[in-house]
Formats: structure tokens, C-alpha cells, sequence
């Protein structure tokens, strides 16, 4: 098991910035896969971005593809969402997930973090 704590959330308006950062708990950090969801209300939750273990691998939903980049620190036991260009409808709560699989759906992630809010105005 390991702890996630997301940060980084907050108020933007459209065409804005902001990363997100996931630290994580443990010595294992390196052993997981990290996976970047979202939930807008009244939605389901949705994938956003997946990375790989040593962080050679990355995957996107085509909705970020371009605008957004997951990148790992496995020295700090963290992962990043760098999000670029921000749209209205990027609002949602985003949550960091860690896994054995690389997955874009949220069932394989046993390990979720509670979220934090990004609102992008228009």
C-alpha cells in the first residue's frame, strides 16, 4: 500500500497553467504505476494520464494529448501533471492513483489519493 497526497490545485483562467503534484509514501514508489483521473460533477471518473515505472513510457487521453505531461521524480517519490492551454471543461477534481498495470481505466489502481479541485474559468 501507498499513500498519495495530490496539491497543486486552484483557480485559472482559460489558456492558463498549473501542475499538479502526487507525493507518495514508502520506499516502493518506484514499483508503481502512477495514473492522473478526473471527475467533473455529475460525471464519471475519467483518465487523463498514465506513466510507467521508470517514467519511459507515458499515455494520454486524447482530450490532454498536447496540452498536458505526466512525468515522474522516483528520487522524490513524486508524480506530476503539467497542465498547459486550460479549458473550461478541464474542470474537475483530478486524483493520482498508483498501480501494478498500466491502465487507463480506474479499476486496476489500488491506491487513490483524495483529489484536488482545478477550475478553469472562461
Amino acid at each position: 500500500q501507498v499513500q498519495l497526497v495530490e496539491s497543486g490545485g486552484g483557480l485559472v483562467q482559460a489558456g492558463g497553467s498549473l501542475r499538479l503534484s502526487c507525493a507518495a509514501s514508502g520506499r516502493t514508489f518506484s514499483r508503481y504505476t502512477m495514473g492522473w483521473f478526473r471527475q467533473a460533477p455529475g460525471k464519471e471518473r475519467e483518465f487523463v494520464a498514465a506513466i510507467s515505472r521508470s517514467g519511459g513510457s507515458t499515455y494520454y487521453a486524447d482530450s490532454v494529448k498536447g496540452r498536458f505531461t505526466i512525468y515522474r521524480d522516483n528520487e522524490k517519490n513524486t508524480v506530476y501533471l503539467q497542465m498547459n492551454s486550460l479549458k473550461p471543461e478541464d474542470t474537475a477534481v483530478y486524483y493520482c492513483a498508483a498501480g501494478i498495470l498500466v491502465a487507463t481505466t480506474p479499476d486496476p489502481y489500488n491506491n487513490w489519493g483524495r483529489g484536488t479541485q482545478v477550475t478553469v474559468s472562461s
